[in-house]
């Protein structure tokens, strides 16, 4: 095992890289600064020098950022880590604030010394790569980075290599407390999950692997959930739901003492109360094992700074930092008893209905969401001949063939189905002159290329339905929000050139609306329901004008400026939704700006395995 390694920093940072590297006894931490230090700030610049700097005879590389703590006897860790397990990615360190920071307390909690980390960007604070890998990281990023985040570059790369990311447990190496000069103060103080100030031996090569990650971000209590080969990312009370302990969760809070949280604000109190309660039921079902009490303590101690540090200072955090510990605390003893009292798995219903059609990986995300509103489905990416099928909800798309059409009409028609439900576009409307879009307000084929496509493919399901008896309904879908949601819409547009450092073209007088998933698996259950009324609905979440779309984006993906598009904006038409309100009661409920900032997570963090389709220009 032979060792190389650098500090990548800025010129006016130097001094900092140069102690780190000095605490190497072996001198082989190279100091590498920004090639273009007037540029605008990023570490995807200097990080390419950092990885292509490796000896010719190394068979390990190191990156340190400037702004590390290192644990004592760091680098003699270093290599009996690189001896233990030759062949993997390591990060020695995974901050508060990441979605890795559920893996590092579970793997604390648990026993392990180490974790492989879920889908997100890599933690890039202190990283060590096998020689070969480090050498191929510097022509990747010149032909993939095109301005993405180092970390997202870095994780899309060892994801190419079919290369996992292991995470210390504790930490080995902390965050300093000082200016980020890639602009990533904005996110906050920043520490570590559990930190070690001694590095001890490792004593075993054994990684876990969750299937279950809570973890608190953004002021949001998440859980990362492995459905087969893909991560869901859901609310922690809907995770709960589906595995039959949110009463549980709910009581346990309602019942909590005054002192526990006290002055906490209540959203606060509840987020946290979520994951540390989801938290304590994953372990109940993985050891029956208590913890080491200082070790829970000390991850509780930073759930709450990892979940808030995007709101609040640090001078506000601190005295935060004990009440969410004793409440975290409080409710991970709860959730570990309720999952022991839980008394077997939850029954296995038929399904009702089959969604099909569409992109499989939001048909597999709708099915779960229409489970969580009562609905029970199953996703098919086509219909087969020996399912049985009362109702059916196809997921419209105009690109798809004609063949695809007719074979599901004559699938559904082979198999009896009785209802279905065609998931239709509010682009079926684009270019209308009217202000605002009723479910008539169609009454002829429109002129819009786009819109005639959606128009016809509705045509042949009510066409058919007529000539069948079958009942066939139409739902028009504002522009989707969150995982999974289209490409071609203007937020997933904006989204990917702010994540890119791309500006973002505004035309005056356009106004959007926007449907989060949630509320479109809530409208369907609200409709399905009920026997079926109106032949269309349009369904909507929330309504925005153009630079209120552009704050969206820019404040749920990467603040990135914007400038004015010189075209003439298209009529400023919208859909009315109080039809589908008026005759099921359904109304939008879900947060817009969470589903936002899940869809732009989405697309910087789980969407590696398709480059080409994420639109990426590629370097000459």
């Amino acid at each position: 095992m032979t060792l190389t390694g650098a500090v990548m920093t800025h010129p006016r940072r130097i001094a900092a890289a140069g102690e780190v590297a000095a605490k190497d006894p072996k001198s082989r931490i190279q100091v590498v600064t920004d090639p273009d230090p007037t540029g605008p700030p990023t570490a995807l610049r200097t990080a390419n020098p950092s990885w292509n700097c490796v000896g010719s005879t190394a068979t390990h590389h190191i990156v340190l950022q400037d702004d590390v703590l290192l644990a004592d006897d760091f680098f003699s860790h270093v290599e009996a880590v690189a001896a233990a397990v030759p062949d993997e990615a390591v990060a020695f360190y995974e901050g508060w604030e990441g979605r890795n920071s559920g893996v590092v307390r579970l793997g604390a909690l648990t026993g392990a010394q180490w974790g492989y980390a879920i889908d997100e960007h890599v933690p890039s604070l202190a990283l060590m790569l096998p020689a070969e890998a480090a050498r191929g990281y510097a022509k990747f990023a010149a032909q993939h980075g095109d301005g993405w985040p180092y970390d997202v570059v870095m994780q899309r790369y060892l994801k190419a290599l079919g290369m996992r990311v292991r995470i210390a447990v504790p930490s080995t190496v902390d965050h300093d407390d000082v200016p980020s000069l890639a602009g990533n103060s904005k996110h906050g103080w920043r520490r570590a999950t559990y930190f070690a100030e001694k590095a001890d031996a490792v004593t075993s090569q054994a990684c876990a692997d969750f299937d279950v990650v809570p973890f608190y971000q953004y002021g949001e209590s998440k859980c990362a959930v492995r459905y087969g080969a893909r991560w869901d990312y859901l609310d922690t009370d809907r995770y709960l739901g589906r595995i039959g302990l949110a009463e549980r969760c709910d009581s346990g809070f309602a019942g909590l003492s005054n002192p526990v949280g006290e002055g906490l604000p209540a959203t606060v109190r509840r987020q946290a109360w979520l994951t540390a309660f989801a938290t304590g039921v994953v372990v109940a079902g993985l050891t029956q094992q208590d913890p080491n009490p200082d070790t829970a303590r000390a991850v509780m101690e930073s759930l709450g700074p990892g979940g808030l540090c995007e709101e609040y200072t640090d001078a506000e955090l601190l005295p935060m930092i004990p009440r969410t510990r004793d409440l975290a605390t409080k409710a991970f003893e709860a959730g570990r008893t309720a999952r022991r009292a839980q008394d077997g798995a939850m029954p296995s219903l038929a399904a009702d209905v089959v969604v099909t059609g569409g992109n499989p990986a939001f048909g597999e995300h709708l099915v779960r969401l229409l489970g969580d509103e009562g609905c029970r489905s199953v996703y098919a990416e086509r219909l087969v001949s020996h399912q049985e099928v009362h109702t059916v909800v196809h997921l419209g798309d105009p690109q798809c063939s004609p063949h695809t059409v007719t074979s599901t009409l004559m699938a559904a028609e082979k198999l009896g189905v009785q209802r279905l439900l065609h998931i239709s576009s509010a682009a079926v409307y684009r270019n209308q002159s009217t202000d605002v879009c009723r479910e008539n307000t169609l009454s002829a084929p429109p002129t819009d290329a786009e819109a005639r496509a959606w128009w016809d493919e509705e045509q042949e399901y009510l066409h058919w339905g007529k000539r069948t008896g079958v009942t066939v309904q139409i739902m028009r879908l504002a522009e989707q929000v969150g995982p999974h949601a289209p490409l071609n819409g203007v937020l997933a547009t904006w989204m990917l050139k702010a994540w890119t450092r791309r500006p973002m073209a505004l035309l005056d007088g356009r106004r959007h609306q926007l449907v989060d998933h949630r509320d479109v698996a809530g409208a369907l259950a609200a409709v399905l329901a009920l026997p079926a009324q109106s032949p269309v609905y349009n369904v909507a979440s929330a309504q925005f004008d153009e630079m209120e779309l552009a704050e969206l984006a820019a404040q749920t993906a990467r603040l990135t400026p914007w400038e004015q598009a010189a075209d003439a904006p298209p009529p400023a038409s919208t859909m009315s939704t109080t039809l589908i309100t008026d005759e099921t009661g359904w109304v939008a409920s879900a947060d817009i700006r969470s589903g936002a900032r899940a869809q732009a997570q989405w697309l910087a963090c789980d969407t590696h395995d398709d480059l080409a389709g994420l639109g990426l220009r590629r370097s000459r």
